[in-house]
């Protein structure tokens, strides 16, 4: 059976809620969606899609790259945007990680998420060594 392997930041809510930011069993990967939080809890670039997913795709890489994988094993991102309307904007900045990649992926509107000044929060599934 294969082992598991969970990559955890410390922040008060993996505890609480009982979750952990990436799984690993096997060669397959799970990042839980991401937001752009910084360590002390702060939102980064409120008011910023594009800065808010660049950032989230930086902790998602870091946690890939903990479970001893990376960007190019992602085989599919789900993004969750407050507003449709910033997808263009979104769009850039996931092409700047996934352009030569090609995972496949979906976008959702969503009403809101759990912190007032979240526009984006991202989540991957990956498969360790299936990159290019």
């Amino acid at each position: 059976m294969p082992k598991r392997q969970t990559v955890q930041t410390g922040t008060v809510w993996e505890e609480r809620a009982g979750y952990s930011r990436a799984v690993r069993v096997g060669d397959q990967i799970v990042v839980s969606g991401t937001t752009a939080t910084d360590p002390d809890g702060n939102t980064v670039g409120v008011g910023d899609p594009a800065e808010q997913t660049r950032y989230i795709l930086e902790l998602i890489k870091s946690a890939l790259e903990e479970l001893d994988s990376g960007i190019e094993d992602v085989i599919r991102w789900r993004c969750y945007l407050v507003n449709a309307d910033d997808w263009m904007a979104v769009a850039d900045v996931m092409g700047e990680y996934f352009r030569e990649v090609r995972p496949v992926s979906t976008l959702y509107e969503v009403s809101r998420l759990v912190g007032k000044d979240y526009l984006v929060e991202i989540e991957v599934d990956a498969i360790a060594g299936s990159g290019n």
